[in-house]
């Protein structure tokens, strides 16, 4: 399966320890020459951390893809109605997205993409960045590793000693696990 051409969507939430990892796999999604659509939760774009400015993310992901960011619900509901993606990607997951996705919660414009995704029954990838996987969300990522259309990019431990429950995606199989997505099958294996 080969991405060129493909229309992919990149859905950004507020784990921005991440973003160094995800531009980089965002610019190779670019390079395979996949048709990138971004999408910013609330947050990522409104709030400025130590890891930068969230307006300067915003601009980056529309100087790398070429397409402005969808910024509001109402720029990513049609997302459903026009069939306009092949594959969402939530790159990265929080926590919260997680929560709220798995008791099917639509309060921004991620998880309205991600809502409006699932009813063409296409694949929905995450690349989870959370710090209570291990603790109050596992019961979330269970709900989702059980989900129809649902797959992840493979994830593990981040740091046992110091954050026992955190888990983070693999970013660098963020390529692989979203061909295999687009074959509606989970890359294996999922905890590594």
């Amino acid at each position: 399966m080969e991405l060129k051409g493909k229309k992919i969507g990149v859905a950004f939430t507020g784990s921005f320890c991440t973003y160094k990892r995800v531009f980089t796999e965002l610019e190779n999604l670019v390079q395979e020459g996949a048709i990138v659509q971004t999408i910013f939760s609330d947050a990522s774009q409104t709030i400025d951390s130590r890891f930068g400015k969230a307006e300067d993310f915003v601009k980056e992901a529309e100087r790398m893809t070429g397409n402005p960011p969808m910024r509001t619900i109402a720029q990513a509901e049609p997302i459903g109605l026009g069939s306009l993606l092949d594959l969402l990607v939530i790159l990265p997951c929080t926590g919260n997205t997680i929560a709220k996705l798995a008791n099917g919660i639509t309060d921004t414009p991620v998880l309205m993409a991600a809502k409006a995704h699932l009813r063409n029954e296409k694949p929905l990838l995450l690349s989870i960045s959370t710090n209570d996987a291990l603790g109050m969300n596992m019961k979330n990522i269970g709900l989702l590793l059980n989900a129809k259309h649902v797959y992840f990019v493979p994830f593990g431990q981040d740091n046992a000693q110091k954050k026992p429950n955190s888990m983070i995606a693999h970013t660098e199989l963020l390529i692989p696990a979203a061909k295999a997505a687009l074959e509606g099958k989970q890359y294996q294996p999922v905890i590594q």
